[in-house]
């Protein structure tokens, strides 16, 4: 079960991605599991040479009503320090931001964020991925339809 987010891919344009682990709690963990996690307002931030997820909302988990933390609170991403160096160093360039794209458990079962450099795209760029996108759905339904 992966959580994505859709909006980040059009609104942005994604110039590079990388996989980061995150820091969590045993009951975000199970409620991940379940599909119970929103990447849509979520963004990333460098704070003291170390990236934080912010606004990631992660439903608490019903079993644990006790233990569950802040379903908005700030979680850092585990990246190491190469990697996070060269983040900052291109995140001082002018209009790059850090994007969370998915949330999913790889393989061995750890949780994982896929982030993504990203810069912003104009209105025109917006209206464009839009028009494409209805090209490939009426090509489809005629696609279909003939078949």
């Amino acid at each position: 079960m992966a959580i994505v987010n859709r909006r980040a891919r059009y609104e942005y344009h994604i110039l590079e991605t990388l996989e980061a682990g995150m820091i969590l709690c045993g009951p975000e963990v199970k409620s991940i599991r379940l599909g119970q996690a929103n990447l849509a307002e979520a963004h990333c931030i460098i704070r003291n040479d170390r990236i934080l997820l912010l606004g990631c909302h992660v439903s608490p988990y019903k079993p644990a009503s006790m233990n569950n933390p802040d379903p908005t609170r700030t979680r850092e991403l585990l990246l190491n320090k190469k990697e996070a160096a060269r983040l900052v160093g291109k995140l001082k360039e002018k209009g790059l931001t850090l994007v969370p794209l998915k949330l999913y458990f790889n393989a061995r079962g750890y949780a994982k964020l896929e982030i993504g450099l990203a810069r912003g795209k104009k209105m025109h760029d917006k209206r464009a991925a839009t028009k494409e996108r209805d090209v490939k759905r009426e090509l489809q339904r005629n696609y279909r339809v003939r078949s």
